[in-house]
């Protein structure tokens, strides 16, 4: 049985001051020949909001929750809070986990979807920080994808529900689901089970929570050079192709995300919002399940998994366990300019 001694809560990062926003981007974009100008473009959606991410607030709120959940089931592990792009760095974060003694690490990270920059990116930035620590017997594994986790798939029905109480019984003939996700390079998508499944949940939810709404999967936030093509259909894109003489309402669902970070609060709350209001359908943004006490629930039944060897339970299809090797650093695909957080 594993013996692990803490837990890494591993993230993106995102800024909090309008001071942090540039040097932010620089980071994600860094090694990408970003030109300052487009940097300077997506920061100006930043300005929106005061230069601040709720992704770094939301997580900390988070390990509150968890905390008190691992207590209430008497699972005694430090939690540790660490990002790719932002403070707390992820190296910061290791070098402080290492100082306090630990040495097996499990880390919880903030993506529930298999592709290259959602799971094995992560992996990699891992390994980079294990290699620059130096320190013998030092153990970080990562826990499971978990998009198919009873759980998950709960938590996204609850808050799916709660919104659709919004929605006049007179109206649901009219009404459909978007699910919607990042947007990621169809070369990625290739070598990645991200579609399906994102397809697979989507179908499985809407069946769960309103068998008889029309739903589609949707793309956004897609990033880098035009020439490079992306997932699609974007949702700004389909919103322009439902025929408003059959749907007056959309149920936006963010499948993709777990918390609501500036891909949410602009692309969606602003972006999309403005272009449904425009066109003349109403549209409804269901809130994250990162903060929902079922997720919180899930996080800590993968811990007991991980650390009690348990066999991996999921709703539909298998679980998604990496293989040995499967990340290593020298099969990394080039970077495509991505700008946005995950």
């Amino acid at each position: 049985m594993p013996d692990y001694e803490a837990l890494l809560l591993f993230s993106f990062g995102g800024p909090e001051s309008k001071e942090d926003v540039i040097p932010f981007l620089k980071n994600v974009t860094a090694g990408k020949d970003v030109p300052l100008e487009r940097l300077q473009e997506v920061a100006s959606q930043y300005d929106l909001f005061d230069g601040v991410s709720p992704i770094n607030q939301q997580n900390r709120d988070f390990i509150i929750a968890l905390k008190e959940e691992l207590r209430q089931h008497d699972l005694n592990l430090p939690i540790y809070f660490g990002n790719r792009n932002w403070e707390p760095f992820l190296q910061d974060t290791v070098n402080q986990i290492v100082d306090d003694g630990h040495r097996k690490v499990l880390t919880f990270v903030t993506s529930a979807f298999g592709s290259y920059s959602g799971c094995r990116q992560y992996q990699e930035d891992i390994g980079r920080v294990i290699e620059n620590t130096q320190v013998e017997n030092l153990v970080i594994d990562k826990i499971r994808l978990f998009w198919n986790h009873p759980k998950f798939l709960s938590a996204v029905v609850s808050r799916i529900e709660t919104t659709m109480e919004d929605v006049p019984l007179a109206d649901r003939p009219h009404t459909k689901l978007l699910f919607t996700a990042h947007s990621i390079p169809k070369a990625w998508e290739k070598t990645s089970p991200y579609t399906s499944q994102l397809l697979a949940i989507s179908n499985q939810i809407s069946q769960r929570v309103a068998p008889d709404l029309q739903w589609d999967l949707v793309y956004q936030s897609r990033s880098g050079p035009p020439t490079v093509p992306w997932l699609e259909p974007d949702i700004v894109d389909h919103l322009d192709e439902i025929d408003t003489e059959k749907i007056s309402t959309v149920v936006v669902v963010p499948i993709g995300f777990l918390s609501d970070h500036m891909e949410v609060k602009f692309d969606l709350d602003t972006q999309a919002a403005n272009h449904a209001r425009e066109i003349g359908i109403r549209m409804l943004r269901v809130p994250t399940v990162g903060l929902h006490r079922t997720f919180v629930a899930m996080t800590r039944e993968l811990i007991e998994e991980a650390i009690e060897e348990k066999k991996p339970i999921a709703e539909i299809g298998t679980p998604w366990i990496c293989t040995p090797g499967c990340c290593a650093i020298n099969t990394r695909p080039k970077p495509l300019r991505p700008t946005g957080e995950s």
